[in-house]
């Protein structure tokens, strides 16, 4: 018996965390090793004492700008590289991203993402429409988030000025797998983008994607990339990825579900106090395996009106089918601007 136990102390009382910059690979690998049943419990006992466990923060992705995208990541539809169906379609008026805003905010929603195929970021008129959008969109007293590529430091204040609350930029795996996948902007680039925005007061949005090809290990050196910043990104995404034909990768295997809930997990043990979001590729995982994901410490997700996240290419549940969930869970969405706050819980 534990010394835990002999003292008569419940277990989950000994799955305490703390905030940490500073994990080794050795540490990584064996806390993701755990026995999985293990692993899920002592993410579930950190996870409640960061964050109600009752509450999930649910997102609306609009895409602003759709297509016709210069880089080359090999897993996306919406570079010009690929033929993969997708229509390319210019900014999308304020009038249009309101109507969908209000609609997702009559469903729940507390955050509306703007999403642009752009490489990076250029001052002139779109940009200026698109500050516009953010002023637009926080008037209605709803949390946004823009992902719009690379960004100056000058453009991130521009951003927190017009109300943003929080800017999302990838860096979807390790440094060395990043080169494999990705040859028009380098893994320093997308590091620059994230370094620009902890100069603002805009909370960050950084995470990954799993099924690309990569490694355990490769997972493991992007979680360790992410929990080096200070402060830890305030969301966390893992994806899966969305195979789209056209793409080199759309003959990769799928990721057992054991591996996303195993990622899940990592992650909530590495970056506690994170949302950690489960996004793209949620619709292949049951209703069984969503709740493990949430048990597990996921506690954000993406929802639609439609049957679709950012593009025809990319599913995602529907609002209608979101709610179900949550109900039959007991859990309930989060309000805007409320993230998780640490909870106690009573044995």
């Amino acid at each position: 018996m534990s010394p835990a136990r002999e003292a008569g102390l419940p277990l989950f009382e000994r799955m305490t965390a703390d905030i940490r910059h500073d994990w080794s690979l050795d540490e990584l690998q064996a806390t993701h090793d755990i026995p999985l049943l293990e692993l899920v419990f002592r993410a579930a006992s950190v996870h409640r004492q960061f964050h109600d466990p009752a509450e999930m923060q649910v997102s609306k992705l609009i895409s602003i700008k759709t297509g016709a995208c210069p880089e080359d990541c090999s897993y996306c539809a919406q570079s010009s590289r690929y033929s993969t169906g997708i229509d390319p379609a210019g900014l999308m008026d304020k009038d249009r991203v309101l109507e969908i805003a209000v609609r997702a905010r009559e469903a729940g929603v507390s955050r509306v993402c703007l999403g642009a195929a752009w490489r990076s970021v250029r001052d002139g008129e779109q940009f200026d429409r698109v500050l516009e959008m953010v002023r637009s969109v926080t008037d209605l007293g709803l949390e946004v988030c823009c992902t719009l590529g690379m960004l100056s430091e000058d453009q991130a204040r521009r951003l927190e000025h017009a109300g943003l609350y929080a800017y999302n930029h990838n860096v979807d795996s390790s440094a060395e797998f990043y080169e494999t996948i990705i040859t028009t902007r380098t893994y320093a680039d997308r590091l620059e983008t994230l370094a620009n925005v902890r100069k603002t007061h805009l909370t960050m949005c950084s995470g990954g994607i799993i099924g690309l090809g990569e490694t355990v290990l490769d997972r493991l050196k992007m979680l360790q990339t992410l929990s080096s910043i200070r402060p830890h990104p305030e969301s966390v995404p893992i994806n899966i990825l969305s195979k789209v034909v056209g793409t080199p990768l759309a003959g990769q295997a799928d990721v057992p579900v054991w591996e996303v809930i195993r990622m899940i997990a990592t992650t909530r043990l590495v970056m506690p106090a994170s949302d950690v979001r489960l996004t793209a590729g949620r619709v292949k995982l049951d209703q069984t395996a969503q709740a493990l994901c949430f048990l597990a410490g996921a506690n954000s997700i993406f929802s639609s009106e439609t049957e679709f996240m950012l593009t025809k290419a990319v599913p995602s549940p529907s609002y209608d089918a979101d709610r179900v969930l949550l109900e039959a869970l007991g859990m309930r969405m989060r309000e805007p601007f409320q993230h998780g706050q640490a909870v106690t819980v009573c044995g």
